[in-house]
């Protein structure tokens, strides 16, 4: 007779009672679906914003060319300031978004703890070997 998925299936549990394996699973499961997502988020507006850097860019090169050229120079300096100040919202944006804290905390604390034990373990064989 084939085992029932929903039933647990270690033979001495109750059949009404939730396997925690099968929990802990789809929380997991939950969690993998959840990062996907916001890297796919994040990879939609890191390409977003590299278009705009790239749109950008360009406009700003036609107003340099024709601050050389035209009798406006006001409105295409103001225009090439906000130009600029956008880029370098847009940098700063794709830096930070690539290197944050949350990146770099689990590799940070994994080196903290080998590193810590790797101490103790040298400091437990000197005493021996000394």
């Amino acid at each position: 007779m084939p085992q029932d998925p929903s039933q647990p299936s270690s033979p001495g549990s109750e059949p009404n009672q939730p396997d925690p394996d099968a929990d802990e699973f789809e929380q997991a499961l939950a969690e993998v679906e959840e990062n996907l997502q916001l890297l796919r988020e994040r990879y939609e507006q890191i390409q977003r914003d590299r278009l705009r850097q790239d749109e950008l860019q360009h406009r700003r090169e036609r107003i340099k060319k024709s601050l050389r050229q035209d009798s406006n120079r006001q409105t295409l300096k103001a225009e090439l300031k906000q130009i600029q100040e956008q880029l370098e919202t847009i940098e700063l944006n794709l830096e930070s978004r690539l290197f944050s804290w949350g990146s770099l905390k689990e590799p940070f604390w994994q080196a903290v703890r080998f590193g810590g034990l790797g101490i103790i373990i040298g400091w437990i064989l000197k005493s021996y070997a000394g």
